[in-house]
């Protein structure tokens, strides 16, 4: 039976993934699931049939038409995006009188003030933010404003700093697409809109009075998503596979960027002085050199976050202390 793709649009965005489903009765003449039982939305296919997943364990299909079920929409989740946290704050001279010269704070100077900075974010919410914060003013009528419920400015500490944070409660998965457009709002409310009128109110910090920017002219200015912002960066100039030989077998193997351990190869031979020849001819036609291979040997065996998996600490001045590393 074929279906409309508007039909299909529809369904997609009536009910997306991670809704949760509650069957009414289903027609399977074979082994139907029991009546009553519930279970999660994996994805709605080309022919319009909700493949489960239930929450015994079976993965039977509704069909809308044979299937009594009804659906409810998937639980709001938490997603964060975080941005640098600077201010400038104004002190009092010792005649009690505030000075005209301001002093730049950064995220870690701004740690001991978290306090005093969250409760000034709350306290310059607006009445109309109360249920869906900043998405109140959001004038899209579209999917972001269909999947994201709110939006608040917080604060957080990571990693030694303070950070300015945007707590989106969002129905289902963002698109590429739509979450690069509720980056750009938000980022827009940060310097225009509402972060502009936040940053022009004093906190008083005891010794003088700052103010909080949530964003700023800097070059290092960005807003990211907390995987973006704090998961290990995989060392540059690493390339996609490389070969090398084992230590122990020697025989020729294949070592994929971001992948931990080694893949043969059917190029392998029973010479390990052979395949040191392949390996170094291979490589040389992939257009990798002696330095990444290293750091692809490191990365696989001891993670692509330390510093040996990045090629340029080897055209450093010799570290005694990096040593080399054999994969055996």
């Amino acid at each position: 039976m074929s279906i409309p793709k508007e039909w299909l649009s529809f369904l997609r965005e009536q009910y997306p993934a991670g809704s949760r489903v509650k069957l009414r009765e289903m027609k399977d003449p074979q082994d139907p699931v029991p009546p009553g039982t519930m279970g999660t939305l994996d994805h709605i296919d080309d022919a319009g049939h909700f493949h489960m997943k239930w929450d015994n364990g079976r993965t039977l299909s509704l069909v809308i038409g044979e299937d009594s079920f009804s659906v409810l929409p998937p639980e709001p989740t938490t997603m964060k995006l975080y941005m640098p946290l600077t201010a400038d704050a104004f002190y009092f001279n010792e005649y009690g009188d505030m000075e005209d010269e301001s002093y730049p704070l950064d995220g870690r100077e701004l740690l001991s003030h978290q306090g005093d900075i969250l409760a000034a974010l709350v306290k310059n919410r607006m009445p109309e933010e109360a249920e869906r914060g900043i998405m109140h003013w959001y004038d899209g009528n579209d999917s972001v404003d269909d999947k994201v419920k709110s939006v608040v400015f917080t604060v957080e500490e990571r990693e030694g700093k303070l950070w300015g944070v945007a707590e989106c409660q969002v129905v289902g998965t963002l698109t590429p697409e739509e979450l690069s457009t509720l980056k750009e709002y938000i980022t827009g409310q940060a310097s225009d809109g509402w972060g502009e009128g936040f940053e022009q109110r004093e906190i008083d910090i005891g010794d003088g009075d700052m103010y909080v920017h949530l964003w700023n002219f800097s070059d290092d200015w960005d807003i990211q998503t907390e995987e973006e912002c704090f998961s290990p960066k995989m060392a540059e100039g690493l390339p996609e596979l490389c070969y090398s030989v084992h230590e122990s077998t020697g025989e020729l193997i294949v070592i994929k960027r971001g992948e931990c351990g080694y893949h043969q190869t059917d190029y392998s031979t029973d010479d390990k002085e052979r395949n040191v020849e392949l390996a170094d001819h291979l490589n040389e036609k992939l257009g990798v050199d002696m330095w990444q291979r290293q750091a692809m040997e490191v990365g696989s065996i001891c993670g692509w976050d330390v510093p040996g998996a990045d090629p340029a600490k080897y055209l450093e001045p010799y570290n005694p202390k990096m040593g080399g590393m054999t994969l055996g």
